[in-house]
């Protein structure tokens, strides 16, 4: 084996350290911005690009996998998917947060209380914040395993031939308006304010990120809290059983509940990952927002084309 073969080995307090301290630094940061008076949604986006700005730069340093760091053609796919569902969920967010904000005065009418614990600590509030949002996630990404009618959107997210940063952003989008509109509905609908709301996103982020980061990085006991990359890097393997594991976007709380929780301790997560038996899957970013309306072309020419 050449050298050039395995990359250099991170040493373990940057494994062990990294995500605890990036995601604990921007939720401090954000905080205090908070009660310095700063707008909410100001506040948590300088912690965001702060820990893209960390992974982009370690994913040289310390990367997983070296292979994952050459390009394949994906990065201004990628690029541009980020873009595209950030703008469009920036706009519609405000429809189902005031949706929301008519159901829970409705709900909060109807038994005479605010639903929201908001006299709880700040961190038991994000702990329930993250809890109760990433519910209605969770079924809908499991559910886009296992139906080929929303499969074909969430196909996009699967595509992609590596892992790293930035495809945290590769979903089509109807894949997130499905997946986050109806967490922020529920939120709001119990009560859940604009503090709270900028947390979830916060982490929701920075997690993300971090989830699909090409970094040598270890959680330990966390994976139990935590959907992490080495959670993740399975969900992205081309064996159908193993990647119809670990729905959670952001917390792995909801599939040890389940029981869709994958974490084995004899090997070690696939690094060929993508979609297994779709060889005719588009891969540019135009013909991948019009494959769920080709999804039965597309699957024809799979069978006809050979596996690479």
């Amino acid at each position: 084996m050449t050298t050039e073969q395995h990359p250099r080995p991170a040493p373990l307090l940057f494994r062990w350290t990294i995500f605890p301290v990036v995601m604990g630094t921007a939720v401090w940061i954000s905080w205090w911005l908070m009660q310095n008076g700063t707008e909410p949604g100001l506040a948590i986006l300088g912690p965001q690009f702060g820990a893209i700005v960390i992974v982009a730069v370690f994913e040289h340093i310390y990367p997983h996998h070296l292979r994952w760091n050459i390009s394949r053609d994906d990065v201004s796919v990628d690029a541009r998917h980020a873009v595209f569902v950030g703008v469009l969920l920036a706009l519609l967010t405000p429809v189902a947060v005031s949706i929301g904000v008519v159901i829970g005065g409705e709900l909060s009418d109807s038994i005479g209380a605010d639903l929201w614990p908001s006299e709880w600590p700040l961190l038991a509030q994000i702990f329930l914040v993250m809890l109760v949002g990433e519910l209605p996630g969770y079924w809908v990404h499991r559910l886009q395993h296992q139906w080929d009618g929303l499969w074909r959107f969430h196909a996009v997210h699967h595509s992609a031939p590596r892992l790293y940063w930035l495809n945290a952003g590769r979903f089509h989008p109807a894949d997130s308006l499905m997946t986050f509109v109806p967490s922020y509905l529920l939120l709001v609908s119990l009560g859940c304010g604009e503090i709270m709301l900028a947390y979830f996103g916060l982490i929701s982020t920075v997690h993300g990120i971090f989830q699909h980061a090409n970094i040598q990085l270890r959680l330990g006991p966390l994976n139990w809290l935590f959907s992490m990359a080495e959670l993740h890097r399975w969900h992205h393997s081309k064996t159908v059983f193993e990647a119809n594991h670990n729905y959670g976007q952001t917390i792995s709380i909801w599939d040890w509940v389940f029981g869709t929780r994958y974490l084995p301790n004899d090997k070690a997560p696939p690094e060929d990952i993508g979609i297994a038996d779709l060889e005719a899957f588009p891969m540019t970013w135009w013909s991948q927002l019009l494959s769920p309306f080709r999804w039965a072309s597309i699957k024809q020419a799979s069978i006809r084309k050979p596996s690479s």
